[in-house]
């Protein structure tokens, strides 16, 4: 099941699900329909829970998703998923992120594959959703992108076995790691200051129920700016799995219902391409993750990073 987020009435922000299976339209040319779980007629399929998708997660995702799929919903609850703001579905406390986790990424830089997992914290505040800019501030140099399937949490997680890790997804989203390569490099490998500029983590545009992945370690992740392609890669070359990677985080620190794990991006980072292909102001960047959805945003300069 598909969930998205979009402002209600008041401005916050409310979950749906798309109804058909399409992400634009539905078999028969209509625009697709989005369940609004804020509308009173569908306060039975919450439990009492508050229509956000953060709450659902955090109330047991899964469950919800079986009193959903088990009734028909009725025709006042649908909106035209054409004219909804689709926000980033939810925003997490926190994203931990897995550094140079991909096989081919690794082949393509020369570097030799890190015997455990290589993590760094990014914040939840970083997060915008789908069509919202990516704003680059001027005295941060170089700037990349990073097309991930990213996991969220929908259990607690701490001391997990790796037998156990997939028992705590919630579901999957598309992510964009943007990041400020020239930043780490001058930190000395360091991440904290360039996985943590404002507005750099696209997420979106829906999450989807982990019952519906068939296989995560088996999806084409893609990813091009103004049309031009530089990364097509795949899950396939992930080095440390999904179960490995909450595993490993939960030894060190508690993952909370919510929390996102940003799983690590194929080749063709932007230093990789001649010229490098980093972001620039003006352009569009499209990341693509199967069943997950497309998700675009645009690139616009920002403030000054040091003057905030």
């Amino acid at each position: 099941m598909r969930f998205v987020s979009f402002p209600g009435p008041d401005g916050a922000a409310v979950a749906g699900v798309l109804a058909d299976a399409s992400s634009q339209t539905a078999g028969d040319g209509e625009p697709a329909q989005v369940i609004d779980l804020s509308h009173p007629l569908c306060q039975p399929l919450l439990a009492g829970t508050p229509p956000s998708l953060l709450a659902l997660v955090e109330q047991d995702l899964a469950a919800c998703v079986q009193r959903i799929a088990a009734v028909t919903i009725p025709a006042a609850a649908m909106r035209p998923l054409q004219g909804l703001r689709l926000l980033a579905p939810l925003r997490p406390g926190k994203v931990i992120g897995a550094a140079f986790n991909f096989t081919d990424a690794l082949a393509e830089r020369a570097m030799a594959h890190p015997a455990e997992p290589v993590t760094f914290f990014r914040s939840g505040c970083t997060v915008i959703g789908p069509d919202e800019p990516i704003l680059l501030p001027p005295d941060v140099g170089n700037v990349g992108y990073e097309a991930e399937l990213a996991v969220v949490i929908g259990r607690r997680a701490l001391h997990v076995d790796a037998d156990k890790a997939m028992d705590h997804v919630a579901g999957y989203v598309a992510h964009n790691d943007v990041s400020g390569s020239d930043q780490v490099k001058a930190d000395g490998g360091n991440f904290v200051r360039g996985k943590n500029l404002p507005a750099t983590a696209p997420l979106g545009p829906w999450l989807l129920s982990a019952d519906a992945m068939p296989d995560p370690h088996a999806v084409a992740i893609r990813l091009d700016i103004d049309g031009r392609a530089l990364q097509n890669g795949s899950t396939a070359t992930m080095l440390h799995r999904i179960p490995a990677l909450i595993a490993w985080i939960s030894r060190r620190m508690p993952l909370e219902p919510g929390d996102v794990i940003a799983t690590g991006t194929p080749a063709g980072v932007a230093a990789m391409h001649q010229p490098a292909a980093w972001l620039r102001p003006g352009t569009t960047v499209t990341v693509e993750v199967a069943g997950l959805g497309r998700l675009r945003n645009p690139v616009q300069q920002g403030v000054a990073f040091h003057a905030q």
